[in-house]
């Protein structure tokens, strides 16, 4: 049996609400989820947090946040990866970012950049006040934008004591290097597109990928990892109802101007574990992977996982398994 928990701010702690849940199983070894609602200031972000199976009867655990890539949600990559950690004897908390899936924040779709790490960091306040966690020996795991933004955060919350990064992408970085006309003009037309929004009193939403195979082949996008992405969350295989696939206009100018990775070869002093796909493609993440390595003061380890794509690594068996082993070894050795 599992449960569904509300941590509810009662003073200077968190007071628990528990009811009973279901049970779900990883690919190893039974564990429990938790399901959390977690206070952002006025708002509520929806988590899970999945936990090995004997988790009752053992000592305080340590524990990893999951920071997901852009557009997913917790039940999708996170979930992949955090069963796993669980199963492995790491509790593991995978959220919905605010604006985004089940959490709560107007307007919705909203990918800001800065919010997203002070999701990670409101995340681990709840982990410190959580029955049977170590809140001394927690750790995040970043997975594609996600990488970029686990990094930038535990640059500044030094709670944070071992960084796990899987095929990290610095998104700003990217929406720069994706602007045709340079990234000046295309905050220019940025410009101009709100202005028309606070005129018309409508906001714009713009897809984060083709909704089908078909939509790319006729934008003309057909490389591998355009087809990986849009296989992996617009289908069966990863999709999700609670991912909208949407991204609000008005994100693109925070994205734009953040950089994951400023000041990290000064601030980011925790240990580095960085797992990269061994088939670069165009999603930059093995150049970027490369660079934050380089630049870490405290790099430990770097997997190259020969022949896996940039979102094979979201969910292939033997690319995941292989790639949380490694997380699994280094979190054990710097939590």
């Amino acid at each position: 049996m599992c449960y569904s928990f509300v941590l509810v701010p009662d003073r200077t702690r968190y007071r628990l609400v528990l009811s009973s849940y279901g049970t779900t199983l990883s690919r190893r070894k039974p564990v429990m989820i938790q399901h959390l609602t977690i206070p952002r200031g006025p708002i509520n972000l929806a988590a899970h947090l999945h936990l090995p199976n004997n988790a009752d009867s053992s000592a305080p655990l340590p524990a990893v946040v999951l920071s997901t890539p852009g557009s997913s949600v917790k039940e999708q990559i996170g979930a992949n990866y955090a069963s796993r950690l669980a199963a492995r004897g790491i509790a593991a908390l995978v959220l919905d970012p605010a604006h985004q899936g089940q959490s709560e924040g107007e307007p919705r779709d909203l990918e800001d950049p800065y919010r997203r790490g002070e999701d990670i960091s409101y995340a681990i306040d709840a982990l410190t006040t959580t029955p049977g966690i170590d809140p001394q020996r927690i750790g995040v795991l970043g997975i594609c934008a996600g990488g970029g933004y686990a990094v930038h955060t535990a640059r500044t919350d030094h709670r944070i004591k071992a960084v796990g990064t899987v095929v990290p992408v610095n998104i700003g970085h990217a929406f720069r290097s994706f602007s045709p006309a340079g990234p000046a003009a295309a905050l220019d037309a940025l410009a101009n597109a709100r202005t028309e929004e606070a005129r018309s009193g409508e906001m714009t939403r713009v897809n984060w990928l083709p909704d089908t195979l078909e939509d790319a082949a006729a934008a003309g996008l057909t490389d591998i990892d355009t087809t990986e992405a849009v296989t992996y969350y617009r289908t069966e295989r990863g999709g999700n109802e609670h991912s909208t696939n949407r991204r609000l206009l008005r994100s693109d100018s925070l994205l734009l101007g953040y950089d994951a990775f400023h000041l990290a070869d000064q601030l980011m002093t925790q240990p580095l574990q960085v797992v990269l796909a061994g088939r670069i493609g165009n999603t930059g993440s093995y150049d970027m992977g490369m660079q934050l390595w380089k630049m870490a003061p405290n790099p430990v380890d770097l997997m190259v996982v020969d022949g896996a794509g940039h979102y094979e690594m979201y969910d292939e068996p033997a690319y995941v398994d292989a790639a949380v082993e490694r997380l699994a070894s280094f979190y054990a050795k710097n939590l």
